[in-house]
């Protein structure tokens, strides 16, 4: 396994990280979730990404129980709060002091540890004062609940001042956790420039596009029984934008590019997130061990720029790069 800063920090972190937004709590039973951690952990990968909505906090128990008995010094543990939890009451969700004091304490608990490495704003709270915010965070890392923050999703500007407030406080505000694959490329014109002026480093989710970079969605052919683009529960409407033909035809002229390298697809997608300097880890799922024993073959892989055009003139217009898409819904587009 590969380790790097995240970001410019002196938190090392692993180049893979594995992530529980999508299986664990909801779409596969826990004894298969224990069986990827434990594969996770014997491959070398020492950062672990959830967050309190994922299954509506149960994603969190479940990474707390596989993580059981760990050295917690070997770990890397991070955790986000906005999205509503429990019954959905007015302070449930956002960015609020109340709402972030009070869910940490839940994190934590569900989590297992007496503290998270890296505690995120899971979206901008366009409702909340950032300054209130950013306060609550100060208060949680000197608490000593969490080491550092971060935000995810964030616009570059938004990014900005929370870094600023974040110097004042006196605080380590160290990453960005952004969609980033070699289809959806957004944070390159204005996230990653700031975060690199900034210090903040990437931890990218999606580097394989919901499974669609795998090569798995043929163009012209029916869904594959019991795949993510066929599960409601398992990311069904966001993988919808790639299921176009044009993109899948794309996809499958990659295989020629991936076999040349000596890579899988799935391969050829990670270590292409990690190409990015601004990318500290690319964060991997899975529904089965054999699946993170294939992505974490991407670490460490450098990809030749003979490739990288490539696959540049491969995906070609397809690729969505309009720094816009970048965005953070009020609550009330979010929740009813």
């Amino acid at each position: 396994m590969e380790f790097r800063n995240l970001g410019a920090s002196g938190l090392r972190v692993s180049a893979i990280s594995y992530g529980n937004w999508l299986t664990h709590g909801s779409q596969v039973e826990e004894d298969a979730a224990l069986a990827c951690v434990r594969q996770a952990l014997d491959e070398g990968i020492t950062t672990f990404d959830t967050a309190d909505v994922y299954a509506n906090t149960a994603a969190e128990t479940v990474l707390g129980n596989a993580l059981a008995g760990e050295r917690r010094e070997g770990l890397e543990i991070f955790t986000k709060v906005f999205f509503p939890t429990g019954p959905g009451g007015p302070n449930d969700h956002g960015l609020s002091r109340k709402h972030i004091l009070e869910s940490i304490d839940g994190s934590l608990q569900r989590l297992q540890t007496d503290h998270v490495d890296l505690y995120q704003a899971h979206r901008f709270d366009h409702e909340t004062p950032l300054e209130e915010t950013m306060l609550a965070f100060a208060d949680v890392v000197r608490a000593g609940k969490a080491l550092y923050i971060g935000v995810s999703e964030w616009r570059a500007e938004e990014i900005r001042a929370a870094a600023e407030l974040a110097r004042e406080l006196r605080v380590p505000l160290v990453s960005n956790q952004p969609q980033y694959n070699l289809l959806w490329r957004v944070i390159e014109s204005e996230v990653v420039p700031t975060c690199e002026e900034l210090g903040l480093g990437q931890i990218v989710w999606s580097p394989i596009a919901q499974g669609v970079l795998t090569g798995k969605y043929l163009p012209g052919a029916d869904l594959p029984a019991g795949s993510r683009a066929t599960d409601e529960k398992g990311g069904a409407d966001m993988i919808k934008r790639w299921l176009e033909d044009d993109v899948l035809e794309r996809v499958q002229r990659l295989k020629p590019i991936a076999d040349d390298a000596g890579l899988t697809m799935a391969q050829l997608a990670v270590a292409w997130t990690l190409q990015n300097p601004n990318v500290s880890s690319a964060i991997i799922g899975a529904s089965r061990p054999e699946q993170v024993t294939d992505n974490v073959k991407a670490a460490g892989v450098t990809i030749d720029a003979d490739a990288l055009q490539a696959i540049d003139d491969v995906v070609g217009d397809v690729v969505e790069r309009d720094a816009a898409k970048t965005r953070s819904p009020r609550r009330s587009e979010s929740f009813g």
